[in-house]
Parts: structure tokens; C-alpha cells; sequence
């Protein structure tokens, strides 16, 4: 029992990715109200399902007689799996595609009781039950057919996950480069409030101190505005339109290197605003980025929670339209 060439054990890989995919697309699914393609890859495959599979073959093979053991060793090593994982994604894409918070036990929000209890039961009923017939219907499959239907199956699989780690990667990328932004963007907020409250020539001559003092001296513009990035783009949008106002109706107040310092701000605001906005190139690996954040509603981020809230936010957004 459980001695398998290579290529079978591949496509009993594959095969228990599929099964996990069908399992949980179904249950999310069901939970949200609409179709979830679940997973960290688009194409029905949810390689830890897979891996959870063979870890429990593996690890169960040497207590087979005895229930209680393969029962134990399931929640063990399950468990042990899903942490493990689920640190790893974290710690490569800043974010958790699961998350068990809600969960009355549960340990950093990465594994649960309950999910223990699911994961040794299963390996018990699976072990004893389901991969009997699974092993006689593999065995009867000839293993060149097994070998060249597992080889296609890999090459899609390898395409798609490289796909979905470099659309992982990307959003790591985003939601620090959020953070930087918003950063900047503040900074751009409280340098066109001193314009806006000053005349040219009186913030000139008190350049020094009005920058440290503009929070408390400074009626600001952007008063009340969130963190959210599009609040903080709308108040800079509005600071650049007062600013132009203002330079229009008294041009002689305004020095030249004020109007050429708000003319580079501007400059640097639409350099920040252009990456959020990708051009046709980047279509494809946006639509699959929006796919995977779909595909796994309880994804969310100790690091960038509130920017990662808001990509979700405009996603379901532009979804409704």
C-alpha cells in the first residue's frame, strides 16, 4: 500500500490539488453568495491540498493499523504544513492568503484547532477509505498514459504558478509602494498648505519655520483627510487647483521659484498617481492580480492592512459597476 512510481505519485499530487479546489471553491463560494475561483493559482489547483495529500500517505503509511496514530500524526503534520507555509507566503509576499483570526483557538492566526481536528480526521477517513479505491483505479491506468497526461499537466501547472508568484510579488510591491507614496504625498500636502496660507514673498522671507510650524499654524487644506490614498490624491487635486487660482488672480505676489516649486510638485504628484494607473502592457497582470484577491477574500496583511483593504475595496467596487 502507498508504493508508487514518481509520475504516479505527481498525479496524485495533482489529483488531490484538484479535489482540494473543487472542496473549497465550493464551500467559499457558497459562503460569499458568488463564484470564488479559490487558490494562489487561477487554474483549479490548490497545491497545498496536494501537498497535504501526500503528507498524509507519507505519514500515516508507518502507523496504518493503528487509527488513533494515523489520527495524530494527520494533525501534526498537516498542521505542521499549513504553518510552515503560510510563514513562508507571508514572509515572501507580505501577506496571509488565509487567515484564522476569527476562529475561537487559534495560533497566530496561521493554524486552528479546528482546522487540526479537520486535517486529522481526514487523513484517517482518506487514508482507510477514499485512497483504496483511488489506488486501484491509478494502478489500472497504464503508467505511460500516467506519465505523459502528468508531464502536460506540469507544464501548465509551472506556467501558472510562476504566473501567480511574479502577480504575488507585484502586489507586495504595490502595497509598499502605497505606503511610500502616501508618505510623499503628505509631505506635497503640507508644503502646498504653506503656499496656499502665504503669499509668495512672506513665505519666502520665513522659509525656515514655517515648514516645522505649518500643522499648528496652518488652517490645512487637508484637514481630516484619512490615510486612504485616493482622500489624500482628491485634497492634493484640490491644493494644485487653489494653488493655480491664487497665482492666477495675484501673479506678481508669487515669486518665480514658487510657482517653479509648485510646478515640480505637480510633476512628482503625477509621477506617483502614473503607477497606479498601468498602461495596456500591464493590463493582463493587473486583471490576474484583481483574479487572485477575489479568489481568496480572507487574504489580508499585518504590515499593510489598511493599503491592502483598500485594493480589496476598489476591486468589489469595480466589480458592482
Amino acid at each position: 500500500m502507498f508504493n508508487y512510481q514518481p509520475m504516479q505519485w505527481l498525479f496524485l499530487f495533482f489529483f488531490y490539488s484538484l479535489f482540494g479546489w473543487i472542496f473549497e471553491t465550493i464551500y467559499v463560494s457558497v459562503h460569499e453568495g458568488h463564484f470564488v475561483n479559490r487558490g494562489f493559482v487561477r487554474g483549479p489547483f490548490l497545491p497545498l491540498y496536494g501537498c497535504g495529500g501526500i503528507m498524509m500517505l507519507l505519514a500515516s503509511k508507518p502507523f496504518y493499523e493503528n487509527v488513533v496514530l494515523v489520527f495524530i500524526s494527520g494533525c501534526i503534520g498537516a498542521t505542521a504544513l499549513e504553518y510552515v507555509t503560510a510563514v513562508v507566503m507571508e514572509a515572501l509576499f507580505k501577506v496571509r492568503y488565509w487567515d484564522y483570526s476569527h476562529k475561537k483557538f487559534h495560533f497566530q492566526g496561521r493554524v486552528s484547532l479546528e482546522s487540526t481536528i479537520a486535517w486529522g480526521v481526514c487523513t484517517v477517513v482518506f487514508t482507510h477509505y477514499l485512497q483504496i479505491p483511488i489506488e486501484r483505479l491509478l494502478l489500472s491506468i497504464p503508467y505511460n498514459f500516467v506519465t505523459v497526461v502528468t508531464t502536460v499537466v506540469v507544464v501548465v501547472f509551472t506556467c501558472d504558478f510562476m504566473l501567480a508568484f511574479k502577480t504575488a510579488l507585484d502586489l507586495k510591491d504595490v502595497l509598499i509602494y502605497m505606503e511610500k507614496a502616501k508618505d510623499e504625498m503628505a509631505r506635497m500636502q503640507k508644503r502646498l498648505d504653506v503656499i496656499i496660507a502665504f503669499k509668495g514673498e512672506d513665505m519666502r522671507e520665513s522659509i525656515g519655520d514655517i515648514g516645522n510650524t505649518v500643522g499648528s499654524t496652518v488652517g490645512a487644506i487637508g484637514s481630516g483627510i484619512t490615510d486612504r490614498l485616493d482622500s489624500i490624491s482628491d485634497s492634493l487635486e484640490n491644493s494644485f487647483k487653489l494653488v493655480k487660482d491664487k497665482i492666477n488672480l495675484d501673479p506678481a505676489s508669487y515669486v518665480g521659484n514658487v510657482r517653479e516649486e509648485v510646478l515640480e510638485l505637480y510633476a512628482k504628484y503625477k509621477v506617483i498617481m502614473a503607477r497606479f494607473t498601468p498602461g495596456p502592457v500591464k493590463n493582463f497582470f493587473v486583471w490576474y492580480r484583481e483574479r487572485t484577491i477575489e479568489g481568496n477574500p480572507t487574504m489580508s496583511s499585518d504590515s499593510y492592512k489598511g493599503n491592502l483593504e483598500e485594493v480589496k475595496e476598489k476591486i468589489r467596487n469595480i466589480r458592482k459597476k
